[in-house]
């Protein structure tokens, strides 16, 4: 068998053996190189060769290359974890398109041959999903003598197509298996200019692949299936975005390594703590800061449902969006912890808007710095957290956006197995509500009879804990249109993020193969502030399993607190800060008096677990009164103090909702 023939087995890799980073061609004894990450895995017959999609690849010279002549043969097993990208070699030589031979998977998981013949490319393909994901599936494919072309699956025919006139081989490339061997575009992308070519090879397994110098005969690409009987592959698990320990847990930021699949982690040169996680003790919802999202936090249900949100995003025509979905390697976004106690945790994510070039936007010529954002999150034990987003005035510019409200697909999922046909609830301070849903032959125009003035968002999602986001004053909310019915039958609608390595700024999902997002609607447009050369906005985002009522007087309250005085103490200030929704106040005197001040708490302004943030309070821990009881340390109030460069705050949560005054007593502990 060691000799090649036109009418006998030309090439055959078993992909046997254990971590060595070869595979010998059982015909000519050639030890092929084996390039990238991979991993040697039970097989349909012994090892199988396990590709991670990304970089995998065996690469035979040109000059070793099985010689075929005329009509030929391919066959193997496959077994997929996700669909490729777009067409992607089983094995092939030459220019896809051009010269020689292609036996590719599609990223619909077609099986499909592409042959140069009489100075025509010529492709057979099967139908959409021939192959099923986390299955052992064989696929063939022959080109005969008279020019017919034909895939098998499974041993069956599932395309034929005529060539016209004897193949074009392409003897001086080398023989590609399991991957392209130049960078490819991915399939179904919405911009040509913010989509480049990328490097990825098969995702999944494959064992068993041989060249044969002619064209089997059904009967016999049927025998060769049925020669066969694979067990179950075990190597190949569903797939789920980590976020964390499921249920409460203490409350705080936490740095972690979040895990999604080994060869998708391994991509990532990180130690042991790149992600952030946030938990609370009140509520089995987390934040998950995570690279997989380009560490844009996204809020998870008690049942592993995922919202998410969008970064600050500009675009022009050139490179599509600039935003942080196209960091796909975080060389620009990061995420730390500025703080973390039992009352209060800040998380600091900051980034700069990226296009899938990798250039950065507005870049001043002379200093190279373009925009950067900053956004601060400061999350309470009560599920809630206020994202303040900010940049450095003049550095933004237009055109922009800067939110939209964006659910995940797990690998599996449908749009309808993460929110309801009625899928968001907004409302306005005055409790005027309007729903947005999918619905039958939706009108193509934008949805009408919303609440004039909305600034509060509920998504409905098929949880008890459902995300929230409650908007300033002055918001403009944007609601697009209804959405088809049929959409809740399908994955997300995007699988260019969160997870996606390929270079893209929108990529329609084909299958529920990978992560994905969907809806963006409703769009808000918050007020800009700007002070000492920066401009922000921010909003109040959480996940609650409370009626809209509930939401509406928290955004009451936010906007319109309850006016706070200082009656006794060497204290000054007392202003509510929005964008940490919470009374600052700062230490005016030395001594250690108590702080005693009254929160004027009414219908109009209702008080919901107000936050004071006592600046350069020192080091004495903290006794609290309210209503004038003292109140429990834990039960009835939390206190965290927080050590800066040059002073100690204080930072006091307190689990109180009233529209009644409030007397607090904010005593040093000791005093």
């Amino acid at each position: 068998m060691n000799k090649q023939t036109s009418g006998a087995l030309v090439g055959w890799w078993a992909f046997d053996g254990d971590g060595e980073a070869t595979v010998v061609d059982s015909v000519t004894g050639t030890a092929d190189r084996i390039e990238g990450n991979f991993k040697r895995v039970g097989g349909v017959a012994g090892a199988a060769l396990k590709l991670d999609g990304f970089t995998t690849a065996v690469v035979r010279a040109a000059g070793e290359a099985p010689k075929l002549t005329g009509e030929f043969t391919i066959e193997a097993w496959v077994a997929l974890g996700a669909y490729p990208w777009n067409f992607c070699a089983v094995a092939a030589q030459g220019d896809d398109g051009r010269t020689g031979y292609n036996f590719a998977i599609g990223p619909r998981g077609e099986v499909r041959l592409g042959v140069s013949a009489g100075g025509q490319w010529v492709t057979c393909c099967s139908g959409d999903f021939a192959i099923e994901l986390r299955k052992w599936t064989h696929v063939a494919c022959t080109c005969g003598a008279d020019g017919v072309l034909a895939v098998y699956v499974d041993g069956k025919l599932a395309g034929a197509a005529d060539a016209a006139g004897a193949p074009g081989f392409a003897p001086d490339a080398d023989l590609w298996i399991g991957a392209n061997d130049h960078a490819v575009r991915p399939s179904h992308h919405r911009g040509e200019g913010g989509t480049r070519p990328s490097w990825f090879c098969l995702d999944g397994m494959l064992d068993e692949l041989k060249i044969y110098g002619r064209a089997m005969s059904p009967d016999e690409v049927a025998a060769a299936f049925a020669a066969v009987t694979p067990a179950p592959q075990q190597e190949l698990k569903p797939r789920r975005m980590p976020s964390g320990p499921e249920g409460p847990g203490r409350f705080g930021a936490y740095y972690c390594n979040l895990k999604y699949y080994d060869e998708w982690d391994a991509l990532w040169p990180v130690g042991p703590h790149p992600d952030v996680l946030v938990r609370f003790d009140r509520s089995p919802a987390r934040v998950v800061f995570w690279r997989g999202s380009r560490f844009s936090p996204a809020w998870v249900s008690e049942n592993g449902l995922w919202m998410a949100d969008q970064s600050v995003e500009a675009w022009n025509d050139s490179e599509g969006c600039y935003e942080h979905m196209q960091d796909r390697h975080c060389h620009y976004s990061h995420v730390r912890i500025i703080e973390s106690n039992e009352a209060r945790a800040v998380v600091h994510w900051r980034y700069a808007p990226t296009s899938s070039h990798d250039h950065h936007w507005r870049v001043n010529e002379k200093t190279g710095w373009g925009c950067w954002v900053d956004e601060y999150y400061y999350f309470y034990p009560d599920a809630t957290g206020i994202r303040k987003v900010t940049w450095k005035t003049g550095s933004l510019g237009e055109p922009r956006q800067f939110q939209e409200s964006l659910p995940f697909t797990q690998p599996g999922q449908t749009q309808g197995d993460v929110v309801e046909a009625e899928f968001a609830t907004v409302a306005n301070l005055a409790g005027e509500t309007g729903v947005m849903r999918f619905t039958e032959n939706p009108p193509k125009k934008p949805i009408e009879n919303m609440p004039a003035d909305a600034l509060i968002q509920r998504y409905n999602f098929r949880s008890r804990a459902k995300p929230f986001i409650l908007f300033e004053v002055g918001d403009k909310m944007e609601f697009g249109r209804q959405r088809d019915i049929d959409r809740l039958d399908k994955p997300g609608t995007c699988n260019h993020w969160p997870v996606c390595q390929m270079r893209s700024d929108g990529r329609d999902s084909q299958a529920a193969d990978r992560p994905a997002h969907f809806l963006s609607h409703p769009i808000s447009y918050a007020p800009i502030h700007q002070a000492d050369g920066r401009n922000w906005w921010h909003g109040l985002y959480g996940m609650t399993d409370r009626p809209m009522e509930h939401l509406i007087s928290v955004a009451k309250g936010w906007n319109f607190p309850a006016k706070l005085t200082i009656a006794d103490g060497p204290f000054a200030g007392g202003d509510y800060d929005m964008s940490q929704r919470a009374y600052v106040l700062t230490r005016s005197g030395a001594g250690q008096a108590p702080l005693k001040c009254s929160l004027a708490g009414s219908a109009d302004r209702p008080i919901y677990n107000p936050v004071l943030v006592i600046d350069g309070w020192g080091d004495a821990e903290v006794t609290v009164a309210v209503n004038p009881p003292q109140a429990d340390r834990g039960k009835d109030f939390r206190a965290g103090l927080c050590n800066g460069l040059d002073r100690t705050d204080l930072v006091i949560w307190l689990p109180l909702e009233t529209t009644e005054p409030v007397e607090l007593t904010v005593t040093p502990l000791g005093c």
